[in-house]
C-alpha cells in the first residue's frame, strides 16, 4: 500500500508525523499502520477523503465560442475561480463523443471528445491547467450502456452471429399476433424514462434491453470481452492523467439471471440493480485497473441501501472508494415529482444511521445536489427574499461541508442559484420530462399542468441552466444569441461577479467554510454526534477528534428561535456564522437564532 504524508496542518493538529509502526500489529488499524498507511481515528488517510469536489456540467458551465453550449476551453478559462473558491477536485460530467439523446450519457466513442465541447487537445490543455493549480479531476464512467450509435452496437445489430452480438442483451419476444411486430417484449420491464425497456429491432427480429432511453442499449457485462474493453478505456484516461471516475448507475452492470418479470408492487430498481456478479465485476475492475493508480472512484448507488454500502466501499472489499447514497436527498419522495415538505428529524436520523452503520473502513459522501436534481436552495431553502435565499444557501453549504464524508458541491451552489421559472413543456430539455409527457399525460395519468408544476419544482433541467457569471448577455455564459438551456432571468441579482466582489456573499462564505474544513482533521476524520435528534427546527451536532471539538448549529426554520443548548453545553469560540455577526456572547447556553442561521463553534 502507498504511504501518504500528512499535510502540515493535519500533522500539527493531531500531533503525529506518521503512524507507521515496527511492532507486531494487533489490530486492523495497527496492521494498516505497519504497512506505512497513516491512520487517523481508525480511518486510513487518503487524499480523496479530505477533498472538496466540485461538479461541472460542461454544457452549462462556460461557452467559449458563442454556440450556446458550454465547452472545455470555457472550463479552462474559469479554473482560477474554482481554485480561489478552494475546491480540490473537479468532477466533469460526460465530455465524450455522443449524439446527446441523454445529454452525453449516451456515449458513441469513449476515446473522443464531444464535438460541441472541443477536441482532445482542448481536454489536454484543461487537464494541464487543473494540474498546474494543484487540483485534480475525475470524469464520468458510463458503462452500463452505450449509445446505439457506438460502433459496438452498430455491429451487434447487423446479425445474430456478429462477433459483437453478445456485447449487448438481445432476447426473443413473446409471440403475439396482435402486436405490431408479432411479438411482445421479453418481459414487463419499463425504462427509467417511461415506456418499455425493450426495443424491437427489425434487422434481426429480436429485442434489445435499454433500462434508460431507446438510444442507450445496456451492455452485457457477462461477456468478458465487454469488461476488458471497459478496463482498457479506463486505463486510457488514467494514463492521460485523470484522477479517477464517478461511475454512473454502476450497480446495474450485473443483471438478475433470467431477467424475470416484475411482480405487482415489486421495486423495479431492487430487481434490476445489484445482480449476483456485481461484486465480482467490481473487484475485477479494481484488481485490473483501479488498484494500480492513486485514484478515487465514486459509484452512483442506485438500488443500494445503507446496510449494503460496506460491500462496495469497505477497504477489505477492494471495490470502490465511496458511493453516493441518496437517502437524504430523496426525503419525502412519493414517486415521480411528488414530494412531502422536509421533516428535519427524518433528515437527522439518516445522518445518524450513516454514522452508526458505516464502520471505519467505510467512507461516506456529503452532498445535496447534482445534475439530476433540482436546485437545493429551491428544494430545501427559503427563496422568498434575497436575504432568506442567501441565508438558506449558506446554511445548506454549512451542513454539506461539516458532515462526515467527502464533500461534493454542484456548480452554482456557491452562488445560491435557484430553479428556473418554467411555464411550458416545450421549454424543458430533459428526456425524462418529454417522455413523461408522451406517456403519462397522453394516458391521462397526469394533466399537462401537473407535469409542468412537478418538473418545475423537482426536475433535472433546473440544475442544467447556464452558470450565472455576470450581468452581461446570457449571464456571461455565452455571447451567442441562443443557449442550449434558458438562462435564469434572476442572473441580474445572482451572479459570480457580484458575489466575488461582496465579502458577505454566499461565494465568500463557502470559501471560508472550505478553509475551516481544511484547517482541522476533526471535520474529516472526526466522530459525529447529533445532540438533539427530535427537534423540529434546529440541527445540532458535533465533529470531534481528540481534544478538538466543533459544535454546528443550524436553524432550518424561517423564524427566529430562542434555543437552549442541551446537556449544559456552552457555545464557546465562534468560528463562523452566516450572518455578519452573532448576538450571543461566548459561553452562552441559550442562543437567539435568526431565520436560517448557521453557526460553527470550537468548544
Amino acid at each position: 500500500m502507498i504511504k501518504l504524508a500528512l499535510s502540515a496542518a493535519f500533522a500539527a493538529a493531531i500531533g503525529v508525523s506518521s503512524y507507521a509502526q515496527s511492532l507486531e500489529p494487533a489490530t486492523a488499524d495497527a496492521r494498516r499502520a505497519s504497512q506505512g498507511v497513516t491512520v487517523i481515528n481508525g480511518y486510513s488517510q487518503r487524499w480523496w477523503k479530505e477533498a472538496v469536489v466540485y461538479q461541472i456540467y460542461p454544457r452549462s458551465f462556460q461557452d467559449s465560442n458563442g454556440d450556446g453550449i458550454g465547452d472545455l476551453n470555457g472550463i479552462t478559462s474559469r479554473l482560477d475561480y474554482l481554485k480561489n473558491l478552494g475546491v480540490d477536485v473537479i468532477w466533469l460530467s460526460p465530455h465524450f463523443d455522443s449524439p446527446n439523446a441523454d445529454n452525453g450519457y449516451d456515449i458513441r466513442d469513449y476515446r473522443k471528445v464531444m464535438t460541441e465541447f472541443g477536441t482532445m487537445g482542448d481536454f489536454d490543455r484543461m487537464l494541464a491547467g487543473i494540474k498546474k493549480r494543484h487540483m485534480r479531476i475525475i470524469i464520468d464512467l458510463v458503462v452500463n450502456h452505450t449509445s446505439d450509435e457506438h460502433k459496438w452496437f452498430e455491429e451487434s445489430r447487423k446479425s445474430r452471429t456478429n462477433p459483437y452480438r453478445d456485447y449487448y442483451i438481445w432476447r426473443d419476444g413473446k409471440p403475439n399476433p396482435n402486436a405490431p411486430n408479432g411479438f411482445d417484449p421479453p418481459n414487463n420491464y419499463t425504462s427509467f424514462f417511461s415506456g418499455s425497456a425493450w426495443q424491437w429491432d427489425e434487422i434481426t427480429r429480436q429485442f434489445y434491453l435499454h433500462l434508460f432511453a431507446v438510444k442507450q442499449p445496456d451492455l452485457n457485462w457477462e461477456n468478458p470481452k465487454v469488461r476488458q474493453e471497459v478496463y482498457s478505456l479506463m486505463r486510457f484516461w488514467l494514463d492521460k492523467g485523470v484522477d479517477g471516475f464517478r461511475m454512473d448507475v454502476i450497480p446495474l452492470i450485473s443483471k438478475t439471471p433470467g431477467l424475470p418479470d416484475l411482480t405487482p408492487g415489486q421495486d423495479a430498481v431492487k430487481l434490476w440493480a445489484n445482480g449476483p456478479r456485481r461484486d465480482e465485476f467490481l473487484q475485477e475492475m479494481n484488481r485490473e485497473v483501479l488498484s494500480n493508480y492513486d485514484d478515487m472512484s465514486v459509484g452512483e448507488a442506485i438500488g443500494i441501501d445503507l446496510a449494503g454500502t460496506h460491500d462496495l466501499v469497505g477497504e477489505d472489499r477492494h471495490e470502490l472508494s465511496q458511493i453516493f447514497n441518496f437517502d437524504a436527498t430523496r426525503i419525502g419522495s412519493m414517486g415521480g415529482y411528488n414530494y412531502r415538505p422536509l421533516h428535519l428529524p427524518e433528515l437527522k436520523a439518516i445522518y445518524t444511521a450513516h454514522a452508526t452503520i458505516l464502520g471505519k473502513q467505510d467512507w461516506d459522501t456529503s452532498f445535496l445536489g447534482n445534475h439530476d436534481m433540482s436546485r437545493v436552495v429551491s428544494r430545501w431553502g427559503d427563496t422568498s427574499t434575497p436575504e432568506s435565499r442567501a441565508m438558506s444557501a449558506k446554511l445548506l453549504q454549512t451542513m454539506v461541508l461539516t458532515l462526515r464524508g467527502t464533500a461534493y458541491l454542484y456548480q452554482g451552489d456557491e452562488l445560491g442559484m435557484t430553479n428556473y421559472p418554467w411555464t411550458k413543456i416545450s421549454e424543458f430539455n430533459d428526456i425524462e420530462v418529454q417522455n413523461r409527457f408522451k406517456t403519462e399525460v397522453a394516458q391521462g395519468k397526469l394533466t399537462e399542468q401537473q407535469l409542468i408544476s412537478g418538473a418545475a419544482a423537482y426536475g433535472r433541467d433546473n440544475a442544467r441552466t447556464p452558470m450565472q457569471w455576470d450581468t452581461t448577455k446570457n449571464a456571461g455564459f455565452s455571447t451567442g444569441n441562443n443557449t442550449w438551456e434558458p438562462v435564469n432571468p434572476n442572473y441580474l441579482q445572482i451572479n459570480a461577479a457580484d458575489q466575488v466582489k461582496d465579502p458577505d456573499s454566499i461565494y465568500h462564505y463557502t470559501q471560508k467554510l472550505i478553509a475551516l474544513r481544511r484547517s482541522d482533521p476533526a471535520f474529516i476524520y472526526g466522530d459525529y454526534q447529533d445532540l438533539d435528534p427530535t427537534h423540529e427546527q434546529v440541527f445540532l451536532y458535533t465533529r470531534s477528534l481528540g481534544a478538538s471539538s466543533y459544535l454546528v448549529i443550524l436553524n432550518f426554520s424561517s423564524q427566529p428561535i430562542d434555543y437552549t443548548l442541551p446537556q449544559g453545553i456552552q457555545a464557546k469560540n465562534l468560528k463562523l456564522v452566516n450572518y455578519r455577526d452573532s448576538s450571543d456572547p461566548a459561553g452562552a447556553t441559550t442562543l437567539h437564532l435568526r431565520p436560517r442561521e448557521a453557526r460553527i463553534y470550537k468548544n
